[in-house]
């Protein structure tokens, strides 16, 4: 096979692949550009192939181009923020990998491989921009958080704020939880939430705030899994202009939240190496932007919640157990909703009154069918679950008095046990198509459970983020 052949099937492979890549020989002449990188730096192939790196993003300084310092100083660098200029001027911010290619102790080429995160980027920009503006303009009496998932929300200029007094549950275990939680409230130890998925660990992280001492003190909250692992340490601590390409001076959540609380929503997807210095921070008191140098102190109290059992994630290293019994000073865990069904016509209850005047609705009574096929339902999903189910049928009721069977829709396959899913017969096509349709029905409840969140919808799944994203195309 000749080089030119050797080539094209390179160049096929890294369009299959889907990933961007860009490749220079050692006089760092692009020799392979393929079109996901095309699209990411938005230039054509044309205007790259065949031509010096160093011209066609001749912007980039020497010590700040990956490719550079892969190329002449034999430079490993792995999973790097970037935020540049292309040739045509459009910002690019990417996270990238970029090695060189070695033959004989000699360097012959070198492959960036690069992944978009603009818009993640911006958006997490104007996360930080948007929540210390809201902070200032709000004023003391004025909270701030990303709701919960019973309940009714209290509100202070539009702002969503949970109080002890909002939870429903008459569940002794569930009582016994709260109860640690208003005792919480009075100190300033940090506290760590076990629940699962949907169980109200960010209502009761929200009452704990609003109903202690730092109650007219910011409120802020961070999904430790929403945001990619590159960008969460600037998010968190703020960074320095200088500090990486493109960084600019900007306080981080700490900085934001100083006085006040932060919670850390699903802390153990921070990575490994930013936990230790999230456990540096708490043990010190202070925090150093990303590219910094000046130690700032601060005083912020830290709530932190996992949706799995938190000595399973210590023993497959998602959490690391310093942190953990830094953290867990305070422990609550917050019952499944499975665990507590006497709670459960309460629950719906309260979310019929919040609809029928969310809709303008006049539903009365839930019938006795109703709540008995609630009762036998296992509610993977929890109280956010069960109030879904109940919003859509007060949605759907129109002008009915009473929700019935025929209001209520639980997703197919997440039925009590006695439905199940009925048993494949062959009239449903062929084997493929029938797993085919439980895939999908699948990944449809659990988007919806999470809101839309692609990110936690894989965490639940057990699946790639990416896999997710191919099925979530292929079922449209």
């Amino acid at each position: 096979m000749r080089g030119r052949e050797y080539m094209a099937v390179l160049q096929a492979v890294t369009e299959v692949m889907g990933e961007a890549v860009h490749i220079v020989d050692a006089a760092g002449k692009t020799i392979l550009y393929n079109e996901a990188m095309a699209q990411l730096e938005k230039i054509s192939v044309e205007d790259a192939l065949g031509k010096s790196f160093r011209k066609v993003f001749s912007n980039i300084p020497e010590e700040e181009s990956t490719l550079y310092q892969a190329l002449v100083n034999r430079r490993e660098i792995r999973n790097k923020q970037q935020t540049y200029l292309n040739i045509y001027g459009k910002q690019v911010t990417t996270i990238n990998t970029t090695i060189p290619i070695l033959v004989d102790d000699q360097v012959v080429a070198a492959m960036e491989v690069a992944r978009d995160i603009t818009e993640i980027k911006d958006m997490s920009d104007r996360i930080l921009s948007l929540q210390d503006s809201r902070e200032r303009s709000a004023g003391p009496d004025a909270g701030s958080g990303a709701g919960g998932e019973q309940g009714r929300p209290a509100r202070s200029s539009g702002i969503r704020r949970y109080h002890f007094e909002d939870i429903i549950g008459e569940d002794p275990r569930f009582l016994q939880a709260v109860e640690r939680a208003e005792k919480a409230a009075f100190n300033t130890a940090p506290v760590f939430i076990y629940g699962e998925t949907g169980t109200g660990k960010e209502l009761l992280a929200q009452s704990i705030h609003y109903g202690g001492n730092r109650q007219k003190s910011p409120f802020l909250a961070q999904n430790c899994a929403a945001i990619p692992e590159s960008l969460l340490e600037g998010i968190l601590f703020g960074t320095e202009k200088g500090g990486f390409t493109g960084a600019v001076d900007r306080a981080g959540l700490f900085e934001q939240a100083n006085g006040g609380t932060l919670l850390l929503d699903e802390v153990s997807a921070m990575p490994y190496e930013l936990q230790s210095k999230l456990l540096r921070v708490l043990q010190e008191k202070y925090i150093r932007r990303v590219g910094g140098s000046k130690d700032i102190l601060v005083d912020v109290r830290i709530i932190a919640t996992v949706n799995e059992d938190p000595r399973e994630l210590i023993a497959r290293g998602a959490l690391r157990p310093d942190l953990y019994y830094r953290l867990n000073v305070i422990g609550i865990t917050i019952p499944p909703l499975r665990e507590r069904r006497a709670d459960i016509p309460v629950l719906a209850d309260r979310f019929v009154k919040k609809y029928n005047e969310e809709y303008g609705r006049q539903i009365w009574m839930i019938a006795d069918p109703v709540l008995q096929k609630l009762a036998a339902y296992d509610f993977p999903g929890n109280v956010r679950e069960l109030e879904n189910i109940i919003m859509s049928a007060v949605s759907m009721a129109e002008d009915d008095h009473v929700l019935t069977e025929r209001d209520i829709s639980i997703s197919p396959g997440y039925h009590q046990e006695s439905e199940g899913f009925g048993g494949y017969t062959g009239a449903e096509g062929s084997l493929a198509e029938y797993l085919a349709g439980i895939e999908e029905k699948v990944i449809r409840h659990y988007l919806a459970l999470n809101g839309g969140n692609i990110t936690r919808t894989a965490k639940d799944l057990g699946m790639l983020r990416q896999n997710l994203q191919h099925k979530l195309k292929k079922y449209e």
